[in-house]
């Protein structure tokens, strides 16, 4: 907990128009009674299938200080409790003040695949510099927005919004609170595509990141997507003063000149807006090195140290579910492991692929076989089976070995790679439970695993089980 209050008594009377019966001050914000820290402002919000109402207590004997509500709750002190006519109205009010009551450069990042990980090299870039404020996890709907910008301390030097969207007009809503100072769009790609006709519509949806900037706004956009001279035109369009491209290309002005790839991080040569610089990302793929140019042309145009941003970037680590790696041991006589590469978090055909990929860079002499764990990409609408097949060459040129599947559209991509390329094993199952029982039972010595799919999958599960194959002994020891 900080020495400073997040939030002083007054300030809140003030945001939410009412007489607090006690002084007390707020040290955090949070709407889960369930990770609570000690000072908190807990908001009990209400929904289809839940009423916050009912963990104020839970919330308060884990030390929050106080909670936001809509009624008078029995057997609660009055004294902690601040009651307002809608509790989402008051968050949105308290993320509204919280923006307005900082001057510093605001950043906010979208697009079909890369945020959360642009978001967290970016906190990790500027972090070296100044004090830096970032949404945490994948916080980037209606409620994770103004929960991020409530949490923002007033003394933060640089702030750091994810924002994410899957209708039209979302982006429009969140983008009014934030009020960025620079809007990064990472590409664009089939993802959503249940709730839009074509790649367009989604290009358009996200512009609407451009709606609502402060003046002399600055958008950094993907000069490699197909859609980047659109997503230029609205950014003009909207009152942005300045576009700055980036990409694996001469015209753009933030260019890739070299890239190499390592076991765990990818190294980089790029032309910073007339800078050449040479970095290290802790991170391995091809999407990382793109992201990696997005971060850099941010912390140019916000006047923060390029050299200590790549420091920053060095020190990078994959997030659950987002590419993490772990050397599993599963033979204490042989010291028999595998890599498992956990890309479990969630999937789209852009970020399938990408996770592909890096199952085919990764190169040594003891890797046995490159083995995938796919289930379904959700929200993909009528082009589902095709878009699932579409991954069939992408496998073959990473040289995947075997590949598990489950799910009704990885059906039709494992009938296809069966019918079409023989050198890859295909195992198709009809449940999660065959799947993980067969995949635990083919592991061998030296295999790279990498599980990947849509949040509904449940592919987590699988990950937590490999995880509890590793056995307890001094890997230090073996590794040297």
């Amino acid at each position: 907990m900080s020495l400073l209050p997040l939030w002083t008594s007054q300030e809140l009377q003030t945001v939410f128009g009412i007489s607090l019966t006690a002084n007390w001050n707020s040290y955090g914000v949070s709407i889960d009674s369930r990770s609570i820290e000690k000072g908190d402002l807990f908001f009990a919000l209400s929904g289809p299938n839940f009423d916050g109402h009912g963990y104020v207590n839970a919330a308060l004997d884990s030390g929050a200080a106080g909670a936001v509500v809509d009624r008078i709750l029995p057997d609660v002190d009055p004294s902690k409790l601040i009651i307002v006519p809608n509790v989402m109205e008051a968050l949105i009010a308290l993320g509204k003040a919280a923006r307005n009551r900082v001057n510093v450069p605001i950043i906010a990042v979208t697009g079909s695949v890369g945020k959360t990980g642009t978001k967290e090299a970016l906190k990790a870039a500027l972090s070296r510099y100044k004090k830096t404020h970032a949404s945490v996890l994948s916080y980037n709907n209606d409620i994770g927005v103004p929960l991020s910008l409530a949490r923002m301390p007033y003394d933060a030097q640089y702030g750091i919004f994810e924002m994410g969207m899957n209708h039209k007009g979302e982006l429009e809503e969140l983008v009014k609170l934030v009020r960025p100072d620079v809007a990064i769009i990472t590409t664009v790609e089939l993802a959503h595509s249940e709730f839009f006709q074509n790649v367009e519509e989604i290009a358009d949806a996200k512009a609407e990141i451009f709606t609502s900037m402060n003046e002399g706004g600055i958008a950094v956009l993907n000069y490699d997507n197909p859609h980047y001279e659109r997503l230029a035109a609205k950014a003009t369009e909207a009152g942005v003063e300045k576009i700055i491209s980036f990409g694996n290309n001469a015209k753009a002005d933030v260019e890739i000149l070299r890239y190499f790839f390592h076991d765990t991080c990818s190294c980089v040569i790029a032309d910073i807006m007339g800078k050449v610089m040479t970095y290290k990302v802790g991170m391995l793929g091809y999407h990382w090195v793109m992201n990696s140019l997005a971060v850099l042309a941010t912390v140019d145009v916000v006047g923060a140290d390029l050299g200590l941003s790549g420091l920053g970037l060095a020190e990078l680590k994959p997030l659950v579910g987002r590419g993490r790696r772990e050397r599993i041991y599963f033979d204490i006589a042989t010291e028999a492991s595998f890599l498992l590469i956990d890309e479990s978090y969630n999937a789209n055909p852009a970020s399938m692929e990408a996770a592909i990929k890096t199952l085919g860079q990764c190169e040594s002499q003891d890797i046995n076989r490159r083995i995938a764990v796919l289930c379904d990409m959700g929200e993909l609408g009528s082009h589902a089976d095709q878009l699932h097949c579409g991954l069939a060459p992408i496998l073959k040129k990473a040289a995947v070995d075997r590949v598990f599947m489950v799910g009704k559209h990885m059906k039709a991509l494992a009938d296809f790679i069966t019918k079409e390329m023989s050198e890859i094993n295909v195992n198709y199952f009809n449940d999660n439970t065959a799947l993980e029982r067969a995949l635990l039972h083919d592991i061998r010595d030296g295999d790279v695993i990498m599980i990947k799919g849509s949040n509904s999958g449940g592919m987590s599960a699988i990950v937590q089980s490999l995880n509890q194959l590793d056995i307890n002994f001094d890997k230090q020891a073996v590794s040297s």
